[in-house]
């Protein structure tokens, strides 16, 4: 083989590789995760949620009503909620009876 045949060889071969280096870098480009514009806005932070009040702080509460002589209004507040006694109440009423509990004085 002659020279000018060798050097045209190695051309055809250097211009394959690019290709097949073209070829690699599109597919990696493609799967590389592209850039949404939700993660480029600030994400808003979560509120607190508000506690959960527990079936015993409402009972301590109460029962220190109780002690201070607002058993009879302690009762009412009991029927408002229709309930004969604390554990019957929907938990998700406690917030509210514990504001009421709190305003007796």
């Amino acid at each position: 083989m002659s020279k000018i045949k060798l050097l045209l060889d190695v051309v055809s071969d250097l211009r394959a590789l690019a290709d097949s280096l073209q070829a690699v870098a599109d597919a990696l480009g493609s799967n590389e995760p592209k850039e949404d514009k939700k993660s480029e806005q600030p994400k808003h932070e979560k509120q607190p949620e508000e506690k959960q009040i527990t079936l015993e702080e409402v009972r301590a509460v109460l029962a220190e009503k109780s002690h201070d002589g607002f058993t009879a209004q302690v009762r009412g507040l009991l029927e408002k909620y229709g309930a004969s006694k604390l554990s019957q109440i929907d938990p998700s009423k406690y917030a509210v009876l514990l504001a009421d509990a709190e305003e007796l004085k």
